[in-house]
């Protein structure tokens, strides 16, 4: 395993941040790690990368322990935070060459290794800019450069399209696919859409237990729960009377006339809204089961 978190436990005071996890990361899988502000994903990431001690359990990158050989965790690890810390009044080469001689690159390779970056994450018109100078999704840019220059075997990104722009999702989206070839990744983000996009699997934290580790596909299937029915409809709508359709034990009132019924007995509400809704005088515009998303499921998983 690249990456394996075991009873992992840190306590600050008296909360317990992260309370006693455990996941693994396989070579080459894109996880995304995700919870709630405040569910211990940062001080999980921190941990990993060498930034905090654990109070208990282990984590091993490669098989190096971070508390017993940290200086080989660091060299197997690419870490990007998510207040990405770049020095403003650095040009991106600069600033580049300083991360690289920090990993101990020198010389020739040096040289070649900032070269390699600067084309991967696609800098090369930006890079004699001063870091101030560049966009929000150009210095994410430059953070995964400085994340990569070492090339680590495993790549811990939290919050990476945060701030961005949609063209800019897509693009740094893109890059992390690419880099995905080669490396381990663990992804935070609070963007679903992202993580169904990108992610070969999911582990989720709520007030620093683990709630889930399971494919995408997996945890929409195992949360289906309830079939949920989405109507829309026109005309003078009476929820009440949609409440008591048989088998319905909710409603949620979506934008405009969108409804979502959550049902015991889907084919029976199926006629009973076609019916109900010919004896109000109102018009099914629309009438489909709803498969369950990431989003839903998270909600239901990390609500307290």
């Amino acid at each position: 395993m690249s990456l394996t978190v075991e009873n992992l436990t840190k306590i600050y005071g008296r909360q317990r941040a992260v309370d006693s996890i455990s996941f693994s990361v396989k070579p080459g899988e894109i996880l995304g790690f995700l919870g709630p502000n405040g569910a211990g994903k940062s001080t999980t990431m921190k941990i990993a990368a060498c930034y905090l001690p654990p109070t208990e359990g282990t984590v091993e990158v490669q098989g190096y322990n971070v508390v017993d050989k940290p200086m080989a965790v660091r060299k197997n690890i690419g870490y990007l935070p998510e207040h990405n810390p770049l020095y403003l009044d650095l040009y991106v080469h600069e600033y580049l060459r300083f991360i690289g001689r920090l990993h101990g690159l020198r010389g020739k390779k040096l040289r070649s290794r900032v070269n390699e970056m600067v084309d991967l994450t696609g800098l090369v018109r930006e890079q004699h800019k001063k870091i101030g100078a560049l966009s929000k999704g150009y210095r994410q840019r430059v953070g995964l450069a400085q994340a990569l220059i070492h090339n680590p075997s495993v790549l811990i990104l939290d919050e990476p399209t945060t701030g961005l722009d949609p063209n800019q999702i897509v693009e740094i989206r893109r890059l992390i696919k690419d880099i995905s070839q080669e490396k381990t990744v663990i992804l935070s983000t609070h963007i679903m859409q992202e993580v169904q996009a990108l992610c070969d699997r999911v582990v989720i934290i709520n007030q620093g237990l683990l709630v889930a580790d399971d494919t995408v596909d997996s945890l929409t299937a195992k949360a289906g729960g309830t079939p949920v029915l989405k109507v829309t409809l026109s005309g003078e709508i009476d929820e009440r009377k949609l409440m008591q359709l048989p088998g319905v034990n909710r409603v949620e009132a979506l934008e405009g006339q969108d409804y979502r019924l959550h049902t015991e007995q889907e084919s029976e509400t199926r006629k009973a809204v076609v019916a109900l809704a010919a004896a109000e005088g109102w018009d099914v515009e629309s009438l489909s089961k709803e498969q369950a998303s990431l989003e839903s499921v998270f909600q239901q998983l990390t609500q307290s």
